[in-house]
């Protein structure tokens, strides 16, 4: 066996001669080492081979650090003599001596493997046999209960056809009365709805024949009023002409020419404003005062006539 150990020197500083016993063995390594092989030895012959291999960390520790009045594995083993303390120990290898041992060990560590796996592979068969054996019991069951519901729910359903077929066949008249009600109401309400509609309708046509007239009224009115303006605009324009016709005529006859014709006779002055185009002509020594509105109207109103 191949071990490895942990350890101090549990002293008291302040106890000189505790401190001391530190240096009472001179090998304590070596002391140590060979008082543990012989408490391991000692307790390891007490145990069987199988039991050894199986067990052997906690054989090995209990060995090394004993046991307290209670009969629980100690945690440290003190060395009183140099005040040693082991506070643990690793088991690196556990191997045999004799080569026909360590065969021996192989070949029964084998067998062991060999039947911890037969043993796992029947142990996981038969738990396999025993859940399939559940699940075909649990389906089973769950068929049986489906079956039992199905049956429930059947019944359940010829009891409502049944009170269906019974509403049915005494409520059919009355339903048929109430339709032939709703109906009677629907069509009513639809003739009212239908004579509200119409009359809407009469309504938005007439308020769109009065908008319709007042517009063409509006209409006539303004074209009415354009043609007076149009109209106006040309006697206007009328008037502006024969007034820059006759100023022509007078600047070009001249003065002279007109007092000829205001002390000829009323026949050389007609020849004479003849002679000339006039169709009508005023003459006056300025002495007599003559509404010259007037007589332009009447000249424009015979101009226009003619």
């Amino acid at each position: 066996m191949k071990l490895s150990y942990s350890w101090l020197f549990d002293i008291d500083k302040k106890d000189p001669e505790d401190s001391a016993k530190v240096f009472n063995v001179p090998d304590f390594i070596g002391d140590f080492c060979k008082a543990i092989a012989s408490r391991v030895r000692g307790t390891v012959a007490q145990h069987t081979f199988d039991n050894f291999h199986k067990h052997s960390a906690e054989i090995i520790k209990q060995a090394v650090f004993g046991l307290d009045k209670e009969g629980s594995p100690r945690i440290t083993y003190k060395f009183d003599s140099n005040n040693l303390v082991i506070t643990s120990i690793d088991i690196q290898s556990v191997e045999p001596v004799d080569s026909r041992t360590r065969d021996a060990l192989q070949k029964s560590v084998q067998l062991a493997i060999e039947i911890t796996t037969k043993s796992q592979e029947a142990t996981a068969r038969h738990e396999a046999e025993r859940r399939e054996q559940e699940a075909k019991g649990r389906l089973e069951r769950q068929k049986i209960e489906d079956e039992a519901e199905s049956e429930k729910s059947r019944t359940l359903l010829l009891q409502l056809q049944a009170q269906s077929q019974a509403v049915e066949t005494t409520g059919q008249a009355t339903a048929e009365a109430k339709a032939r009600a709703q109906a009677a109401g629907i069509e009513g309400e639809a003739n009212v709805k239908m004579a509200e509609l119409n009359a809407k309708a009469e309504q938005i046509k007439a308020e769109a024949e009065l908008k319709q007239l007042i517009a063409a009224q509006e209409a006539e009115i303004k074209y009415q009023e354009e043609l007076n303006e149009l109209e106006i605009e040309k006697a206007k324009q009328l008037s502006d002409i024969e007034s820059d016709k006759f100023k022509n005529v007078v600047e070009a006859i001249g003065s002279e020419t007109l007092k000829a014709i205001a002390m000829a006779g009323p026949e050389l002055q007609a020849k004479l404003l003849q002679g000339l185009g006039l169709k009508s002509f005023l003459i006056t020594d300025g002495n007599s005062p003559i509404n010259l509105f007037n007589t332009a109207k009447g000249l424009i109103g015979d101009m226009g006539e003619q």
